[in-house]
């Protein structure tokens, strides 16, 4: 079996873009990877919503978590293996309203959604496979710096971003402070914790494992780890939800084969994954985050933290285990420009992010309104406010 691949888009020049759909284009001929490694050409895939004005001042960017992609909103199709993991938040009358901003989600550098990555072709002809260098969050951004030069983008109104994506926003602030009217991180912290890394590693060793991993080679067996990815997925998505919710919903509860359900349910979300994601992706994206640390190079979190010159809007889920809210009050708290911390009461855990659209959508619609106003300061600096 060959690694996953989504082949189905648009070839287009940016100047064309003012509608929804797929976009694929060459952003970068070479790219210096932080650790020395030279990979390109550079492809990034990507999905837009609304119209970019003649001054190209609406823009604004979302950022995608581990295994999402710039399917942000609409349906599933055959384009699209899931659903858009924010409907509800982005279009006409929302609150992030597209009859006044051009909404542009890439996919992430690494992935394997149609920016290069992993499964995509090298120059050799060949699959990069494991031969695919080792990245960080700020290759991540530089890739998406590139893509939004290409588009005439030089500033956003707004960079928005959960869990990894969260990581890449904090990081767009801090790289490219004069590129960002606006930030709002959800679910994140300003760098990996032991548990993080811990959990990342394990579920790596799971999927190398695999006896069809060969090394991260098994494109060339026609083979694919697809048991090691699943139960990959399967610990990952445990530490996404609360134990309050998988007691409530599961307990000891047994399926009609005699298996626990709440286990039949995370490999359910195992199998989910596998049909639509590649393994050495999956690797390459959580060693990007275990080594995510926005002050590494920068003098220390709390100096990094003190160069964002945007007004930042930090939101976290009060039952979140993977990235605990502890994580969220260190950002705030070291932002000068912080323009509100909010802890949205939700018993879901880390995925909270993305199932509270009701309460996320408020707030970021009501910041919005106040950045356009000239009123940075949403809630004042430093201040906890339950959704």
């Amino acid at each position: 079996m060959l690694p996953k691949r989504i082949e189905l888009f648009k070839e287009t020049s940016p100047s064309t873009i003012t509608t929804s759909g797929k976009i694929k284009v060459r952003v970068l001929e070479s790219f210096e990877t932080e650790s020395g490694v030279n990979v390109g050409p550079i492809e990034v895939a990507y999905e837009t919503w609304g119209t970019l004005n003649d001054s190209a001042s609406n823009a604004v960017l979302v950022l995608h978590a581990l295994t999402g992609d710039s399917h942000v909103i609409g349906e599933q199709d055959h384009n699209h293996p899931t659903p858009g993991w924010w409907n509800g938040l982005i279009g006409p009358g929302l609150a992030i309203d597209t009859r006044k901003y051009f909404v542009v989600c890439p996919n992430v550098l690494g992935g394997c959604q149609g920016t290069t990555g992993p499964t995509s072709i090298s120059p050799d002809g060949q699959i990069y496979g494991s031969r695919f260098p080792q990245i960080t969050v700020g290759d991540q951004v530089r890739v998406e710096r590139a893509l939004s030069d290409l588009l005439g983008i030089d500033r956003y109104v707004a960079v928005i971003g959960g869990s990894m994506g969260g990581m890449r926003a904090l990081e767009w602030g801090v790289r490219f402070p004069e590129s960002s009217g606006s930030i709002f991180l959800l679910a994140v912290g300003p760098s990996a914790t032991a548990e993080q890394i811990a959990l990342s590693s394990l579920q790596i060793q799971i999927i190398q494992s695999d006896p069809n991993f060969h090394h991260g080679n098994y494109h060339k067996f026609g083979t694919s780890p697809d048991n090691g990815l699943r139960l990959a997925r399967a610990l990952a998505h445990l530490s996404y939800r609360s134990p309050d919710e998988m007691e409530r919903r599961f307990g000891a509860n047994k399926t009609p084969l005699g298996d626990y359900e709440v286990f039949s349910y995370l490999l359910h979300h195992g199998d989910k994954l596998v049909s639509r994601f590649d393994a050495n992706s999956y690797i390459r994206l959580s060693q990007a985050m275990s080594d995510f640390n926005v002050g590494k190079g920068r003098g220390g979190i709390e100096h990094a933290l003190r160069g964002i010159d945007a007004p930042l809007t930090v939101i976290g889920i009060s039952s979140d285990r993977l990235f605990p809210v502890s994580q969220q009050h260190q950002i705030a708290e070291s932002v000068p420009n912080c323009a509100g911390l909010h802890i949205i009461e939700s018993d879901i855990g880390h995925d909270g992010f993305l199932t509270e659209i009701q309460s996320i959508g408020k707030i970021i619609q009501e910041a919005l309104n106040r950045y356009s106003q000239g009123k940075s300061h949403y809630f004042g600096y430093g201040e906890s406010v339950a959704i």
